[in-house]
């Protein structure tokens, strides 16, 4: 694969990354790397080789969620700085318009 700008322009509207004249050598660079990097690894034999699906293998054990010792609603808004006797009081962090 050939990297060249018309990738590093692809591939900076999909990542929507902005990236200067200055940079771009050096991205060709780290790209053209990580390519070499890939192509060396198909060069392995992985005949026999077992995809790895997990890390290790320990089994997760769940437990079932089964719902205990509710609060009401009176005992979870006790404790809240501000409430107005049916929800959570919060600042707004988004203003109109930025969203």
């Amino acid at each position: 694969m050939e990297v060249d700008d018309a990738l590093i322009d692809k591939l900076s509207r999909l990542s929507m990354l902005e990236f200067s004249e200055a940079e771009r050598p050096q991205i060709k660079s780290d790209l053209e790397k990580m390519i070499s990097f890939i192509d060396k690894l198909k060069e392995l034999d992985t005949t026999g080789v077992e995809p790895l699906l997990h890390i290790s293998g320990e089994i997760n054990v769940l437990r079932d969620d089964v719902p205990d010792n509710m609060l009401t609603k009176e005992e979870a808004l006790q404790n809240a700085p501000l409430h107005n006797n049916n929800f959570f009081l919060v600042p707004k962090v988004i203003k109109k318009g930025e969203a």
